[in-house]
């Protein structure tokens, strides 16, 4: 492929995805002319190498700069059409691409330029599609929290979500580090520690967290699967939901950061309740792999 290619034929693509494509080209600057990028690095060359002449006889130093400044333009320009080519297929029939903020749009891509890695792009991706689908979803925060993310600590958070249900908002339910459903995972004390620095999670050792003003009956899911809970009381509840919790940008990687459930996790976190006098008032299916949108 050309490198005065781009890698979304514009021709091809749905009412959603070619609004989408518009609205980052005029938030961006044209970034999907294929023309664009080689116009700019030579407009920047031939600048460079004007002034050079003007002063003395342009250094072989001066010309690799001019070089070095091409080739990288050019990576970051592929990154950014490879993401939004990821998003495109992930954007909803009721996506509304055109209320996007441009400050959010400029934002986001200044920070994933630099982005190559597939598994990292696809990430992106999904706050791209997320962001079009549903305007406003994805704090400012969360992008520039993400830019700072490395794959390997990406990873870590991916392993930790497998073991998230939806109580209300997505809970991690981390009751027992010693049992080997964690270990097995290497779901640690060191690891729970460094996602708190991050930011990811709040961890509480010690006391751990509470869900307050539970119903008699209520109902939970793990990826998809749905467990009714019965407690002793008619109202005013409480359910003691482990040692993490989510951060609010914690909560919106959470669903899409590609996690999966962990087999047996299900009938751990039951037994766990049953300690505790509550009644699962339902059969539950053995857990399944899921996508992180079914936590």
């Amino acid at each position: 492929m050309g490198e005065g290619t781009s890698i979304i034929n514009l021709g091809e693509l749905a009412k959603p995805a070619t609004v989408l494509v518009e609205k980052i080209s005029d938030a961006v600057g044209g970034v999907f002319k294929p023309y664009q990028i080689k116009r700019v690095a030579k407009a920047e060359a031939e600048a460079a190498i004007i002034e050079a002449k003007s002063q003395m006889q342009i250094t072989e130093l001066q010309e690799r700069a001019v070089r070095r400044f091409f080739k990288e333009e050019a990576k970051k320009q592929r990154n950014i059409e490879e993401i939004t080519a990821k998003a495109l297929p992930q954007l909803s029939d009721q996506s509304k691409p055109e209320q996007m903020n441009d400050d959010w749009l400029t934002n986001f891509f200044d920070k994933c330029r630099i982005v190559s890695d597939g598994e990292m792009q696809q990430l992106w991706s999904k706050v791209l599609a997320g962001e079009a689908n549903s305007p406003g979803r994805y704090s400012k925060r969360t992008v520039n929290f993400l830019g700072a993310l490395d794959k390997t600590e990406a990873l870590h958070f991916t392993r930790l979500c497998s073991f998230a249900w939806v109580i209300g908002n997505v809970e991690l339910l981390i009751y027992d580090l010693d049992n080997p459903i964690y270990s097995s995972s290497d779901i640690t004390f060191g690891l729970l520690s460094h996602l708190d620095d991050l930011g990811l999670i709040s961890f509480q050792p010690l006391s751990g967290y509470q869900r307050t003003r539970l119903s008699k009956f209520e109902t939970f899911y793990y990826y998809g699967h749905a467990t009714q809970v019965e407690f002793p009381s008619d109202d005013n509840n409480q359910l003691a939901i482990g040692l993490a919790l989510l951060t609010q940008v914690g909560h919106q990687l959470a669903p899409i950061c590609g996690s999966e459930a962990v087999p047996d996790f299900q009938e751990y976190v039951l037994e766990r309740w049953m300690q505790m006098n509550l009644k699962p008032a339902s059969p539950y299916p053995n857990a399944v792999r899921a996508s992180a949108t079914d936590i």
